[in-house]
């Protein structure tokens, strides 16, 4: 738990994530060969293997966080702000912000609570206790960014709740396979991604950089075992979740097949993970260059985008052990 917590404590959002990259820079450097830094904020961890016919693989997890940009301060000294990447207000309200240099706030709304709408978070404002415009501007300007806060508390059954585990908990099973496979077949990628809240970019630039023989996204997707039903079919508990299809996405069969065959034969649970919404890296990953075989490994997620996610470390755990053995495999 000590480095999942520093994961979804470190400040992230979509371009503004100097302080995450610090934090996965400074667990994964005595376990890769090298280590790069392209552009538009990409971490490039490289680990060479020793396979005689080994092949280029890039393992994709977003770092970047979803957030809030202030826009103006009234002259009362509440904070208007912006959305940075996709915000459900009816989840948002009276739930805590932080801002870049510490400062915190709470998020509420302008209008009757019954009158909230998804995604208008223009009608939102945050209050950090100030006594006017003079006094805000103190602490908070305009252009500033903010993040949802809180810490990382275990509940019952062996399940995480935390901010931001919408990608560190991806960003998490990727370091802990990186960490475990010591000596891999193939040369292996690690690319913890800038901005994918902003529509796949570090994904876009870092499939250019890599040039890969085969790609896999390592991301959250929605668990669908709440009270509210939509159309999805993975679930909480119910293992490591096999991508083969999203709005962005249709994966490379012979992959699916692979890490199908990895789970029966290592015992490894885990279910399939069908949407037809969202999307993650391998949307913008698979159509790069002259083309990539793509999969993609989910951790399913209940409250996506939310204050707060809650995952199950069970399926974390076979999401670890699935991604191990893959890119150990003579593909």
């Amino acid at each position: 738990m000590e480095i999942l917590g520093k994961l979804t404590a470190a400040f992230g959002v979509s371009g503004r994530e100097n302080e995450i990259n610090q934090v996965i820079t400074d667990l994964v450097k005595d376990y890769v060969d090298e280590i790069l830094n392209d552009g538009i904020d990409n971490v490039i961890a490289i680990k060479k293997g020793n396979g005689v016919n080994k092949k280029k693989i890039m393992i994709s997890a977003h770092k970047d966080e979803i957030g809030f940009m202030v826009m103006s301060i009234d002259s009362d000294g509440y904070i208007n702000i912006r959305p940075i990447g996709g915000i459900p207000v009816s989840l948002s309200i009276g739930n805590r912000i932080v801002f870049k240099n510490g400062t915190v706030g709470v998020l509420s709304f302008k209008k009757d609570v019954d009158n909230i709408k998804n995604n208008n978070v223009g009608d939102m404002f945050v209050d950090i206790g100030a006594l006017n415009k003079e006094d805000a501007m103190l602490y908070v300007k305009p252009g500033d960014v903010g993040s949802y806060y809180g810490p990382i508390c275990m509940l019952k059954n062996d399940r995480v709740v935390a901010k931001a585990l919408d990608n560190r908990i991806g960003c998490y099973v990727a370091i802990r396979a990186l960490m475990e496979n010591t000596s891999p077949y193939n040369d292996i990628y690690y690319v913890f991604t800038s901005q994918e809240e902003l529509g796949l970019k570090g994904a876009i630039v870092a499939s250019r950089v890599v040039k890969p023989d085969i790609a896999v996204a390592v991301d959250v997707t929605s668990s669908f075992d709440t009270p509210v039903t939509k159309e999805g079919n993975a679930v909480l508990g119910g293992g490591a979740a096999i991508k083969i299809m999203d709005r962005s996405v249709i994966c490379d069969e012979s992959l699916i097949n692979i890490m199908q065959d990895i789970c029966k034969n290592g015992e490894i649970s885990y279910q399939s993970d069908i949407l037809a919404a969202g999307g993650t890296d391998a949307g913008a990953i698979y159509t790069s260059n002259e083309g990539v075989r793509t999969g993609g490994i989910s951790i399913p997620m209940r409250y996506v985008h939310g204050p707060v996610g809650v995952v199950d470390m069970k399926d974390v755990k076979a999401c670890i052990m699935l991604l191990k053995s893959f890119v150990d495999q003579k593909i």
